[in-house]
């Protein structure tokens, strides 16, 4: 008796992973802008989800002029049905917020640019991290390798922690996932994320996507919600919020699948005309009746949340 080679997955590209949603039916509704008040004229985006800081509840934002890329992440509180800065929150200069708990404390990272150190008038970008045992009181004390976003982070059960990894370049193009577990946030080390293992066959040729949010299921499987991108022939770009399941003990995965798309939410502003179709994940709140409500960035100035199903239901 021979032993078959496991069939390699084709990966699928954004169009058809946008027909199999649309086709799907999926829930999608209840679209509704998070309004963001006292930073002036500037654009509130790519939140993350909720972060219950003691009593209260506060939103991570990219907070940023409309004609540039440099930004801080501004912690909100609601008022009166409007967001607004926490006063003596920290402000830190960084893009495109996250937070997860591991070991008891709150760890919220983002991404820092920097000038390149090469090419003149280019900058760099790294993903940096903060812990603490609440917003007052972050301290940095990891970052991850130069030219790397989408580092995301899981507590795994034993107390160990699940990094996933997003190289672009020789080893993942315009950015695949990869994964890499450590004994601790103290363990973390560049070379380990560096050298993670890609989950393979997961984007189409010229196809990209990351990880943006990490939830540990009752099977100790964690369910990962990110993003899938492309380009179309004009040279805009899209993209979808996706979400698939991986298994830390074997390194398997299941398909990813699209769980919302730009329609699904209300019209709004956007950075540029290249931008217009693009749902950056910020975050789930998984609820008890299946349903979830996911915090999305929408076209790189604005801020929404809708409900879908939830992606992990029953797991």
């Amino acid at each position: 008796m021979t032993v078959q080679e496991p069939i390699a997955r084709r990966p699928l590209a954004c169009s058809e992973l946008l027909e199999a949603y649309r086709v799907s039916g999926a829930r999608a509704e209840s679209p509704s802008r998070i309004v963001f008040e006292g930073v002036g004229d500037k654009d509130v985006y790519n939140i993350a989800a909720p972060i219950q800081d003691g009593e209260i509840t506060v939103i991570p934002g990219r907070v940023e002029s409309r004609d540039s890329e440099h930004s801080d992440v501004v912690f909100f509180a609601e008022q009166h049905g409007k967001w607004l800065p926490v006063e003596g929150a920290p402000v830190l200069a960084l893009q495109d917020p996250f937070h997860c708990r591991i070991g008891g404390e709150l760890v919220l990272g983002g991404v820092e640019i920097y000038p390149h150190p090469e090419r003149e008038d280019a900058l760099m970008w790294r993903t940096v991290f903060y812990r603490g045992s609440g917003i007052r009181d972050l301290k940095p004390f990891f970052k991850g390798p130069d030219g790397m976003k989408d580092i995301r982070l899981v507590e795994l059960p034993g107390g160990s922690v699940g990094v996933f990894t997003r190289p672009q370049g020789e080893k993942g193009g315009r950015g695949k996932i990869g994964f890499a577990q450590v004994a601790s946030l103290d363990a973390l080390t560049t070379k380990i994320i560096d050298d993670a293992p890609l989950l393979d066959g997961q984007f189409a040729e010229g196809e990209w996507g990351g990880a943006n949010e990490a939830h540990l299921l009752n099977d100790g499987r964690v369910g990962v919600l990110g993003h899938t991108a492309c380009f179309d022939e004009a040279g805009d770009r899209h993209y979808y919020p996706m979400a698939f399941v991986y298994d830390p003990k074997d390194a398997s995965f299941t398909d990813m699948k699209i769980i919302a798309e730009r329609s699904r939410f209300l019209p709004g502003p956007s950075k540029r005309p290249d931008l217009q179709d693009v749902v950056f994940s910020g975050g789930l709140v998984r609820r008890e009746d299946g349903s979830a409500l996911l915090y999305a960035g929408i076209s790189d100035a604005d801020a929404q949340v809708l409900t879908i199903i939830d992606p992990f239901a029953g797991l």
